[in-house]
């Protein structure tokens, strides 16, 4: 049990749960997770949990790395992210485009890239992409030898839809690989340069962005062995974004727990309207985390994250119908109650260091006790 003014050590004085206030039981959730651990589903885990918008819980156990030689998991690991680059960084940057009116949710990706439209692909919108209803297949072909981020964007115009936009949800790294397109196309800057001046330099995020420098990788929590046998670390995970030199609109962020909290704390406040150094205005924080689909689809998405579809399983059985959050491949993943300003957010790299295993079954389990725990539900 913590104390009533634990101060979360290693989060820069983010996170003091202040007198008075509420002190859950969170040893089961520890428990689980060690189990986890020792039976091999993840190498270790950082685990920060928020409630009230304050930490009221961390923990780290386990490894960082595995292979070649072990190293212990710490606090201050920076971890591939993988696609919760989608909301935390890319989505933003296209609001903020939507809201000194360069373009809108309507905007036709032909009118901004004509070669789009090819393949039928002429109606797809800017909010279609973000909500994931474009129509476009889940990624691009890998099993031909290509390379460059041009060659990356002439395949996406160039994709065949897999669906009829506006008329099914398909999860596809494609809709916010031409997002991040299309923030470089209208700001005239590379993704991850607009996304530091925009996101992370307003937030404090010092060890966060693309392309970690050479002397932060001993930080970085390795991945997977790529094609050639070598071990990634510091160099994107995903495969797509690896072939773009690691900036990409679906993933390439790499983070850590205290950047993270400081972007969560950010978010929350602008939602409730209290002071925040989040870039972008109140309403559009509630517009991105609220269901904002086609109308009469029943698999729900906000302006980046996921509310209510088929990967919502880490929602867990308490966490309400309203809340939102994201995952990512390479083992991180978060959740928000925005009434409690509640969240549960687990960083690992499941994927270390040969491809890992699902964390479905685990991420819906410790969402469920991180709502028992605070009392949510």
């Amino acid at each position: 049990m913590i104390t009533r003014r634990q101060i979360v050590i290693g989060l820069g004085g983010i996170g003091i749960c202040p007198p008075g206030c509420a002190e859950p039981q969170f040893g089961e959730i520890d428990h689980t997770l060690d189990q986890a651990v020792s039976r091999g589903t993840l190498p270790g885990f950082v685990l920060i949990i928020g409630d009230r918008n304050r930490v009221v819980h961390r923990r780290v156990a386990g490894w960082r790395a595995l292979e070649p030689h072990r190293e212990a998991m710490t606090l201050d690991t920076v971890f591939d992210m993988a696609s919760l680059t989608k909301p935390l960084i890319t989505a933003p940057c296209v609001m903020r485009l939507i809201e000194t009116g360069e373009i809108s949710l309507e905007t036709k990706i032909a009118t901004i890239f004509p070669d789009f439209a090819a393949n039928q692909k002429g109606d797809i919108t800017i909010g279609l992409l973000l909500t994931h209803y474009s129509g476009l297949p889940p990624d691009l072909p890998l099993d031909q030898n290509w390379s460059g981020r041009a060659e990356a964007f002439a395949r996406a115009c160039a994709s065949p839809l897999a669906a009829e936009p506006s008329t099914r949800f398909i999860y596809s790294d494609i809709n916010y690989l031409m997002l991040g397109f299309i923030v470089e196309k209208l700001t005239g800057e590379s993704l991850d340069i607009y996304a530091r001046a925009l996101i992370l330099n307003p937030l404090s995020m010092s060890k966060s962005g693309f392309h970690p420098q050479l002397d932060r990788r001993p930080s970085i929590a390795p991945t997977q062995y790529d094609e050639t046998g070598v071990m990634l670390r510091g160099v994107v995970h995903d495969p797509t974004a690896r072939r773009m030199n690691g900036v990409a609109g679906h993933a390439g962020l790499f983070s850590c727990a205290e950047d993270l909290v400081r972007y969560i704390t950010a978010l929350l406040d602008r939602r409730s309207g209290r002071d925040s150094s989040f870039p972008l205005t109140q309403e559009t924080v509630l517009a991105m985390t609220r269901p904002a689909q086609p109308a009469r689809q029943r698999e729900l998405r906000g302006l980046g994250w996921d509310i209510d579809t088929h990967y919502s399983t880490l929602r867990g059985e308490r966490f309400p119908k309203n809340s939102f959050g994201h995952t990512g491949f390479t083992g991180p993943s978060l959740w928000v109650s925005p009434d409690t300003e509640s969240y549960v957010l687990i960083l690992t790299n499941r994927v270390h260091p040969r491809g890992g295993t699902s964390l479905v079954a685990l991420r819906r389990l410790i969402s469920t006790q991180t709502a028992l725990a605070l009392g949510i539900g």
